[in-house]
């Protein structure tokens, strides 16, 4: 870990960090989450009997849509010409509920971490927005960011 928040100057003032003296490198960042829902909520959305259409398709294409505008939802991102960006959900009988998983890759000066949280957070709320109407009480959770790759830092991945 670093000892310093590298989007703060030395006298505390909130900037985007300056990547001008980085190296171009292949950089991917892997990211999850969940949406729990009733068992009977979840049955719909597998069963395509959503009355707002397909549940799974939709919120892909809208994680896919957010994580290219990252740079204009996160202050101090920078704006990325991503090469690759997946959105996958697959339906967990389990949780109930959706397991949402991103990657996005670029090859550029600065990493894709945000841009692969970002696609997980608009999925899940896009999955939340298409049930709400069967199901008010189901919870987003656990996004977090499983695995990067790229840059100085190097290779990172979550030990839980």
């Amino acid at each position: 870990m670093k000892d310093h928040l590298t989007h703060l100057s030395e006298d505390g003032r909130a900037e985007m960090v300056d990547v001008g003296d980085k190296a171009v490198t292949m950089r991917v960042a892997v990211a999850s989450g969940c949406v729990h829902m009733a068992a009977q909520t979840l049955r719909l959305i597998v069963d395509g009997d959503m009355k707002k259409g397909d549940v799974i398709a939709t919120a892909r294409i809208a994680g896919v849509m957010a994580a290219k505008r990252t740079s204009d939802l996160i202050p101090l991102c920078h704006p990325l010409a991503l090469s690759k960006i997946a959105v996958d959900i697959l339906p967990d009988k389990e949780l109930p509920g959706l397991r949402v998983r991103a990657m996005a890759r670029v090859e550029a000066k600065t990493g894709v971490e945000m841009e692969a949280l970002t696609a997980v957070s608009v999925a899940c709320l896009t999955i939340y927005d298409m049930a709400k109407a069967v199901d008010r009480g189901m919870t987003i959770s656990d996004i977090r960011l499983e695995e990067k790759s790229g840059g100085a830092s190097g290779d990172w991945r979550s030990d839980r």
